[in-house]
């Protein structure tokens, strides 16, 4: 890109939302706003707003242009802490991803850790599709399963979630408890509605349990736990989360086919920021009391 000034703008202006704000932000007249965007976009051949009366929504590539050019400001950011002896600053934002089941455990650190650092704009992004660290999206993701394998990405090992199969205490007062596998018949189970889904823990459970037996089926996590609780059936739930509803019943030993990993992905180019280096020490000293 010729002109980094234009680049900049248009963050601003997809930041601010309007032409005014990016200007107070810059430091410019509204006039310079209007004639970057106006430039970038004809140099561009496309279209990186919608104009309406509330001010400026980025459209789609508008958006792709934000997440780079944030990805780039707070790599030259970290570059000027460094370079004026201040690289402890925690400062703007830091854009944390997760499944929405995890927000029991990372809410109340994502909390704490903005107590600790007032400067900061927490984001926590959830949701069932991956939010993509190499286009700027997110800072930190915590993901479940095997270890990512996408390029540029740098995967730490974070913590196992032991996983159980509950049953609600009414649930057991009228079907009973089984002892195990031999003891399914005749019970009814909770599993997720699409038969490829990546958990083990449900594969495991279409393999042994009796055909049409699991007849409460879900998309997320949250409906299905909150089958369980209902008492609609057997389900799974991490440990940690069953721990804090004390109406549920524990029906079996955990097989160690259920177990996952959690995963700390970032992306190389920021993975050595201090925002995200004060974050993740942060979060894996924090994890040492989720398994309690």
């Amino acid at each position: 890109m010729d002109n980094w000034d234009e680049v900049r703008t248009a963050y601003q202006v997809a930041r601010m939302g309007t032409v005014s704000g990016a200007a107070e932000v810059l430091g410019v007249h509204h006039a310079t706003v209007i004639r970057h965007i106006d430039a970038l976009e004809g140099r561009l051949g496309v279209k990186l707003f919608q104009r309406h009366a509330r001010g400026y929504t980025p459209t789609e590539a508008g958006e792709d242009l934000l997440r780079v050019a944030q990805a780039t400001e707070d790599q030259f950011n970290q570059l000027v802490g460094r370079l004026k002896g201040q690289g402890d600053d925690v400062s703007g934002e830091l854009v944390v991803t997760s499944l929405a089941s995890l927000a029991p455990l990372v809410v109340p650190a994502l909390t704490e850790f903005q107590r600790a650092h007032p400067g900061l704009i927490l984001r926590y992004l959830t949701g069932d599709r991956l939010f993509r660290l190499e286009y700027g999206e997110a800072h930190v993701a915590i993901r479940a399963g095997a270890a990512p394998d996408q390029p540029d990405n740098v995967v730490q090992p974070f913590v196992a979630q032991t996983i159980g199969l509950f049953a609600s205490r009414d649930y057991i007062d009228t079907y009973g408890k089984p002892d195990g596998i031999e003891d399914f018949e005749g019970h009814f189970f909770i599993g997720h509605d699409d038969e490829n889904t990546r958990a083990p823990f449900y594969r495991w459970l279409r393999a042994n349990t009796p055909a049409g037996s699991i007849t409460f089926r879900g998309t997320d996590g949250a409906s299905m736990q909150q089958a369980v609780l209902a008492g609609a059936g057997i389900g799974f739930m991490a440990r940690w989360e069953a721990a804090r509803h004390p109406e549920l019943v524990e029906v079996m030993e955990p097989v160690p086919d259920w177990s996952g990993k959690l995963w700390l992905v970032t992306h190389v180019d920021l993975h050595r920021t201090t925002k995200v280096q004060t974050f993740l020490k942060f979060i894996k000293a924090r994890a040492q009391d989720w398994a309690t």
